[in-house]
């Protein structure tokens, strides 16, 4: 899984962070989406994805991969 953020989208709500705390983080000044991990080890999987679905300005995009 590849993960990338799209910073200009994002409305700082902060799911992703309470979602995935491991692979997101939230910028002080502006509450925007800081990405931790761009290659999440799999445990984080559904955590980020639970976070890419909840995002409510679908900020955030996976590829996700058939090999390991």
């Amino acid at each position: 899984m590849i993960i990338t953020v799209e910073e200009d989208k994002c409305v700082a709500g902060g799911q992703c962070v309470v979602a995935a705390p491991e692979v997101f983080d939230q910028r002080e000044d502006d509450g925007v989406v800081i990405l931790l991990q761009e290659k999440p080890p799999a445990a984080e999987f559904d955590r980020v994805r639970t976070a890419a679905t909840i995002c409510p300005a679908a900020a955030i995009r996976l590829a996700e991969s058939l090999h390991p």
